[in-house]
């Protein structure tokens, strides 16, 4: 094996080179991280490899980018920068999914040839959450796998989708065994190699797309089915002009109108104000100066006076 950085290392098993990130707790998109992946993967594509594998230590699958640097001046590789590299590689790809693929991670994923998860693991793109749209290319790479209107919903919903349903709708490729995803994820990688399937790059397909622009209506039909539940928000029709986007223009033509409104919306105040309540509720759980490996004292028995709204919801708060 051998260490890329801090976070990445690179390793072979025969003909498959293994890409493994681990950067605790989520393995968030840091600098860190994106560096490595795009040195690992340029270091996989010049091995004597036939595939790769790209799998993650600890909990968690790539769960999102590294929001703290949304807004201020970054430092490494940029993401697309990375995404071209997997994408672009001549040898395929393939993205082993565990915990959760979120944000940015899912956009990672998106950029392999193929795609393998365990059945608990949940895929997402929950950027709507934080007033923001996915801004790594998830607008335009989405609906080419699962058509413009399931691509709506998914992202303006930001839900976590189980791998059976990311399965059905195609944007994973077959389920592994839990407990023995690295095992599958390269027995899938030597199957692929073996059987001569092509690099299923999402950004050449065009069936759905093609299909949605003879629909052009769907898009009016999204926003007036919706416009309760978008009242007020701007990232929702960012969202849509990004999707239609996807489907009448060509892909990189798309990821130029996707940076541009998802610059709009990052620099917007709304989303600034979001984004400070989410760090802040995170915030609110945390003592200042108290040890990580404090002990926690057991709670068997709480009194409560009153039983107004206050004392009403202390009380929920032990059920």
């Amino acid at each position: 094996m051998t260490a890329i950085n801090e976070v990445t290392d690179l390793s072979h098993d025969g003909d498959i080179a293994v890409i493994t990130l681990d950067s605790p707790p989520v393995n968030a998109l840091s600098a860190n991280v994106r560096d490595g992946l795009y040195d690992a993967f340029e270091a996989a594509i010049a091995s004597d490899a036939k595939s790769i594998v790209l799998i993650c230590a600890g909990r968690t699958f790539i769960a999102g980018a590294d929001i703290s640097e949304f807004g201020g001046k970054r430092a490494g590789k940029e993401l697309p920068e990375v995404q071209r590299m997997i994408e672009g590689s001549p040898k395929p790809v393939v993205a082993a999914i565990h915990g959760t693929a979120l944000g940015g991670g899912l956009e990672v994923a998106l950029c392999a040839h193929y795609r393998i998860a365990v059945p608990s693991a949940k895929c997402g793109l929950p950027e709507v959450n934080l007033g923001l749209l996915p801004g790594a290319g998830g607008t335009q790479r989405l609906p080419r796998i699962v058509g413009a209107q399931k691509a709506l919903e998914f992202m303006t919903q930001g839900t976590h989708v189980p791998a059976a349903a990311c399965l059905e709708m195609g944007l994973v490729d077959e389920l592994a065994a839990e407990g023995q995803l690295l095992e599958d994820a390269k027995a899938y990688a030597a199957r692929i190699v073996a059987e001569g399937r092509p690099l299923a790059r999402v950004r050449d397909l065009s069936d759905k797309i093609d299909a949605d622009r003879a629909n052009p209506g769907l898009f009016d039909d999204f926003r007036k089915a919706n416009a309760k539940k978008f009242r007020g928000y701007m990232a929702p029709e960012n969202i849509i002009q990004c999707v239609e986007a996807a489907v009448n223009l060509p892909f990189d033509e798309g990821l130029k109108k996707e940076r541009s409104l998802f610059t709009e919306l990052v620099e917007g105040e709304q989303s600034a104000a979001m984004r400070y309540v989410f760090f802040a509720e995170r915030q609110v759980w945390k003592i200042p100066d108290l040890p990580k490996d404090t002990p926690v004292l057991p709670v068997d028995k709480v009194g409560i006076i009153g039983a107004g709204t206050m004392g009403g919801g202390i009380a929920m708060n032990f059920l």
